[in-house]
């Protein structure tokens, strides 16, 4: 059962951003806690320049099944071309917090 469940990993240019993202994927059911982490210093290639940049980090607890969702989600409301949305997946946890997330995300 709990590898119906995984960490989504999203970065943001800034706090407000991540908070607009944050917020919209709790309402909408599609994450059930979504952490906000600051001063993220991000290194990365991008139209041939190396770039190292300031962000915050998303870290989404929810079910796999939500995933497509998420990302498209996250995909109209990210000021990034190309925002980082992964999923990994979660193998264990306290069985009383997955009973949680499902409780908090929706359900096709």
């Amino acid at each position: 059962m709990q590898s119906d469940y995984c960490i989504v990993l999203i970065t943001a240019p800034n706090r407000e951003s991540g908070r607009q993202i944050a917020r919209r994927l709790v309402e909408e059911r599609l994450a059930a806690c979504v952490n906000l982490l600051q001063g993220v210093t991000s290194f990365y290639r991008w139209e041939g320049q190396l770039n190292e940049d300031e962000e915050v980090l998303l870290i989404c607890k929810t079910r796999h099944e939500h995933f497509e969702r998420l990302q498209i989600e996250v995909k109209a409301i990210h000021p990034y071309q190309v925002p980082e949305v992964i999923a990994l997946p979660l193998t264990a946890g306290l069985e009383a917090y997955l009973h949680w997330v499902d409780e908090s995300v929706r359900r096709d």
